[in-house]
């Protein structure tokens, strides 16, 4: 196919995007339920309602989830700097931290 839409640079860009988004596997589902139980060992700062218990700390309950998993990969890759949260996101799995991110987010604010 070689008409006037395929060679104009915006169109094919589109159609590129389309094709490899076709071709990239589905993400997995973030299961707040999973969340929850891995929740355990934050609520001592955040609350398992996530809503802190220490002023150092944020409330995470209603955050965008997209936000908190961002954190979460930042804090474990060093981007982002806290001795406390480096400590605890290192040995989260991606699938934690995106049940994390579910679950927070979930919350009321």
């Amino acid at each position: 196919m070689t008409g006037p839409l395929v060679r104009h640079p915006t169109l094919r860009a589109a159609a590129l995007l389309l094709l490899a988004a076709a071709l990239c596997p589905p993400a997995l589902a973030a299961d707040a339920k999973a969340g929850r139980a891995k929740a355990m060992q934050c609520q001592a700062c955040h609350g398992l309602d996530g809503k802190s218990k220490l002023p150092e700390a944020p409330h995470l309950a209603g955050q965008v989830e997209a936000y908190l998993a961002k954190a979460l990969k930042d804090y474990k890759t060093g981007a982002r700097k806290d001795e406390m949260m480096t400590m605890m996101a290192k040995p989260l799995s991606d699938a934690d931290i995106a049940n994390l991110a579910a679950f927070y987010s979930s919350l009321p604010p």
